[in-house]
């Protein structure tokens, strides 16, 4: 294939992404007074924000109640079908529901507007995100944001394309400027994704340490088999030794236990002192968990003891732990 000449999918993907680009673009002077007042009504909002809407809205909805849910506001997808149909019970009149429909005016949209209608009744405000701000549903609205857009992406100008982006990206404005509002930290979003790709970024060891009793710590002096009983009870594979002021000196574990053992069938009796291992890797409480991982391979240690400023043992993380995030 030769590609120095546009192949008829290339140039239909090149216009796409222009038309796609320019509805996006062309929201920014549509925003104004009402974006601002529908990011107060969000961050005022007492309950929860309930998102609804037929069909590619409704996909839309859905990505935009998990986006606000991962940033720390509670909300979720109810679909107007099922809502006329039971789920009407899981709306109060402290939340604020988000209506998105691209013509407002479709037949499905009755379903809708019904809904709507409804949530009046009960109480809740309601904020609709729609291409036709004369609609059925943005009359029955609080508040209505203009997401429409000059044109489809779809050579028949019928496919929701270019309002679907359109609908999605002023989702994201909102809940990005919801965020900002509510001076949501790194820390605080760290909550919200304990797994994966992002926990990895943002998770500190302290948000996912392990302490009080399953995290096993004893005094210097102290019988290993007397040491192994809190091991036991604590379910991990290794004990924090302390000194008198209770800073950590060594830490003693499965593999010492085994060494130990090999060296004298009576270690289980003696003090622990003998055959912990001295001047273990350690890790502060605000260690990336990528960073502690990191660690625990390049170390090749089956777990990591984390320490305060003063060398005192406040928690442990074991290699299972990190990879539960990996």
């Amino acid at each position: 294939m030769n590609w120095s000449t546009k192949s008829r999918s290339t140039e239909i993907a090149d216009n796409v992404f222009a038309i796609e680009a320019e509805a996006i673009l062309s929201l920014s002077k549509k925003l104004g007074e009402s974006f601002e007042k529908a990011v107060q009504m969000m961050f005022a909002c007492q309950g929860r924000i309930i998102v609804t809407g037929m069909g590619k809205a409704g996909i839309i909805g859905h990505k935009l109640a998990t986006t606000l849910s991962s940033t720390g506001t509670p909300a979720y997808f109810v679909h107007p079908e099922e809502a006329l149909h039971g789920d009407l019970g899981m709306i109060a009149k402290d939340d604020l529901v988000i209506a998105i429909s691209n013509s407002g005016e479709t037949e499905e949209v009755v379903r809708v507007v019904t809904l709507l209608n409804t949530v009046r009744k009960i109480g809740a405000s309601i904020l609709a995100l729609t291409g036709n701000i004369k609609s059925t549903i943005a009359r029955n609205s609080d508040l209505t944001l203009d997401i429409s857009v000059e044109k489809e992406a779809c050579p028949m100008n019928l496919v929701p394309t270019a309002s679907s982006a359109a609908a999605l990206a002023m989702g994201d404005a909102l809940a990005m400027a919801l965020l900002d509002k509510k001076g949501l930290s790194l820390e605080e979003y760290a909550y919200y994704h304990p797994g994966g790709a992002i926990g990895r970024k943002v998770l500190k060891i302290k948000h996912v340490m392990r302490q009080k009793k399953a995290f096993p710590v004893v005094p210097c002096g102290t019988k290993i088999i007397d040491a192994l009983h809190k091991v036991t009870q604590a379910h991990a594979g290794i004990v924090s030794i302390v000194n008198e002021e209770g800073v950590l000196i060594g830490v003693f574990t499965d593999g010492d236990l085994r060494r130990a053992i090999e060296k004298d069938q009576q270690a289980v009796q003696k003090e622990i002192d003998t055959f912990m291992t001295r001047n273990p890797v350690t890790a502060s409480p605000e260690t990336l968990v990528a960073e502690a991982l990191r660690l625990v391979k390049e170390k090749d240690i089956g777990a990591l003891v984390v320490t305060d400023k003063n060398g005192k043992p406040v928690g442990m993380v074991d290699e299972r732990d990190l990879l539960g995030l990996a």
